[in-house]
């Protein structure tokens, strides 16, 4: 598994992480892992750091206490998601706890090979298209009994103030046409609301939690914001990774009605909107998916 490229601490609260941290948990709590290399991830990621930890293993990080949650949540739940997914995903292999100054829990994956879309565009992305799509409903097929709700599966209206305030402040520095985001975003609050009941979502498709071996989709990580609710946010990859030319292939094989996408146009709208607003001194990279995102959707309207 890999990352695009940031250093710089994105939150006022991230943790100081380094290799000589990872090195100390691995030989205090895997003592047959201990003396393997340690190598920084290189990131885009908000919320976890990553370090490789010899050829074939990986060790995931809270950056945050906010994140914190997530670790429990991916030992619990990824080991009976990954049989269904038609792509790989990673799969824990043990669950570090706090110790050496750290405080929180973190794991251990096997590395999945891949370069992410992030660093290396895909190549072939009618094949993402087409297999992202299917990779969303065999997800949302799984048996959603118990799991916890995503922080992306609830109404978009949950995210109104953030997004207003990240037009206001983008349309007045020029950034964007204010008018023109506003009356997107709008839109989309305005669609009808899910009805069915709560299913699986991936909850962050971004272009970094996509890997690609040979230009071809191969793996999907970065299972934290997984839980269950409205499908539509998992069609965010249609305007962040895809273009109008393969923007169809996904729908027809995400299988998705005309309110959910329109839904997930809206949730690709906020992240976009919200993503360069707040990472685009911290996190370059992915705050230009985001602007990506806006732009996509706002041409289309034009």
């Amino acid at each position: 598994m890999t990352g695009g490229k940031t250093r710089q601490k994105m939150h006022a609260d991230e943790l100081d992480i380094d290799e000589e941290l990872v090195e100390r948990l691995v030989a205090a709590q895997f003592p047959q892992w201990a003396g393997l290399p340690v190598v920084r991830v290189e990131s885009a990621g908000t919320d976890n750091a990553m370090y490789r930890l010899g050829a074939d293993l990986v060790v995931r990080l809270p950056r945050i206490p906010g994140a914190a949650h997530q670790v429990e949540k991916e030992q619990r739940w990824l080991p009976r998601l990954a049989p269904a997914l038609p792509l790989q995903v990673p799969v824990p292999l043990c669950k570090g706890v706090p110790g050496e100054g750290f405080p929180m829990a973190w794991s251990v994956y096997r590395w999945l090979e891949g370069a992410n879309a992030f660093d290396e565009p895909i190549a072939d992305l009618p094949h993402a298209a087409v297999t992202l799509g299917r990779f969303v409903v065999a997800l949302r097929k799984v048996d959603a009994d118990g799991g916890p709700r995503s922080f992306r599966g609830g109404p978009l209206s949950s995210r109104d103030d953030d997004v207003r305030l990240a037009i206001r402040d983008l349309g007045a520095d020029g950034t964007l046409d204010a008018a023109a985001a506003t009356e997107a975003w709008e839109t989309a609050l305005a669609l009808p609301q899910w009805q069915g009941a709560p299913v699986w979502v991936h909850g962050d498709l971004l272009p970094g939690n996509l890997l690609a071996r040979g230009g071809r989709l191969s793996a999907v990580i970065d299972f934290g914001a997984v839980g269950v609710g409205d499908p539509a946010c998992d069609t965010i990859p249609a305007w962040t990774l895809l273009d109008a030319g393969t923007r169809d292939l996904f729908r027809a094989e995400a299988d998705v009605d005309n309110a959910t996408w329109g839904r997930g146009r809206g949730w690709a709208l906020c992240f976009g909107l919200t993503a360069y607003h707040y990472y685009r001194v911290t996190n370059p990279a992915l705050a230009a998916v985001g602007l990506r995102s806006v732009t996509e959707i706002l041409a289309a309207r034009g």
